[in-house]
């Protein structure tokens, strides 16, 4: 028996193709809201392994603050990203000047003591005012 041609259906007018974008604006929605929830904002100052020396108070951090750390190898860290001394003074002076003087600073507890009062000169010689001080709370 010979092989019958394929008959194409042609397509009416009437019957437009037709695509629903509901469902997948609805994963869109529920895919952002998901990354929304599970990014982490704060992951700026936490983001250094330091072992931060106990207090008895503590005071909520501000995110708009510089954050200084010096970890227990006396390495320096300027909002997370390792920097020099000598480089720390420059990039310091536009974030000081857009907090209001203030500078947070984390030292770890059996870091040098030596290496953060340096980095406490060049926060005052950049224009710091204040220190925020970073500590963990007391259990």
């Amino acid at each position: 028996m010979p092989a019958q041609p394929l008959r194409r259906r042609v397509r009416d007018d009437a019957e437009a193709i037709h695509f629903d974008f509901a469902p997948m604006v609805d994963i869109v929605l529920l895919l952002l809201i998901f990354f929304f929830l599970t990014s982490s904002l704060g992951v700026r100052q936490n983001a250094l392994p330091l072992d931060l020396p106990r207090a008895s108070t503590t005071v909520k951090e501000t995110p708009a603050l510089p954050i200084v750390s010096v970890d227990k190898s006396g390495k320096v860290f300027l909002n997370g990203k390792e920097t020099t001394l000598t480089k720390l003074k420059d990039q310091l002076k536009p974030l000081i000047a857009s907090a209001n003087g203030v500078v947070g600073l984390r030292a770890d507890e059996r870091g040098n003591y030596g290496t953060v009062v340096k980095v406490m000169d060049v926060i005052k010689a950049s224009g710091g005012e204040r220190l925020a001080l970073g500590t963990r709370t007391a259990n």
